[in-house]
């Protein structure tokens, strides 16, 4: 039986990574990091502390939605990590596998920005923190996913997606 494939989605520093790791691994499947799908002007412009647009994140969403075909076509499952800020971009991304669910992480702007300044060696800024945010569209009701509390341990979120099949 195939696995079903996830997008672990949110703001910068509200906890993809870990999460969708630890969802990839309790499945067996792979994980694709989304922040090295960026082309190095994304990152370079980030960096700078200047946000990205539509154009901008046009050419990484189509990465990550070859990956999420090729998966598709593999049979091998997958969890990928990616912002997934707006419907459209969640979209584009399904077009690659109608099955897709997501699970947004989502939490309050404070704890983000505690935890985006804990970290070591990554390019995304705290300052961009509100433009993530201005851009966020929350899950749709008609959008499979699921919509997770950042206060709850990666465990547990990775529980609470599997229990949400």
């Amino acid at each position: 039986m195939q696995s079903i494939p996830w997008v672990v989605m949110g703001v910068s520093g509200c906890g993809k990574s870990t999460v969708g790791q630890a969802l990839a691994e309790h499945h067996g499947v792979p994980f694709a990091e989304g922040d090295q799908f960026h082309p190095a002007a994304n990152v370079a412009k980030m960096s700078a502390g200047m946000p990205l647009d539509d154009d901008d994140r046009a050419g990484w969403l189509l990465a990550l939605q070859a990956r999420i075909r090729e998966a598709r076509q593999q049979g091998t499952g997958l969890v990928v990590s990616c912002s997934a800020l707006k419907r459209r971009y969640r979209d584009l991304l399904r077009a690659g596998d109608p099955a897709l669910r997501f699970a947004h992480l989502s939490g309050p702007k404070e704890l983000i920005a505690a935890r985006m300044a804990a970290r070591v060696d990554h390019y995304m800024p705290t300052s961009l923190l509100d433009s993530q945010f201005r851009d966020l569209e929350p899950l749709q009701p008609d959008e499979a996913g699921i919509t997770l509390d950042i206060e709850s341990p990666p465990a547990v979120l990775v529980e609470r997606i599997n229990r949400s099949k």
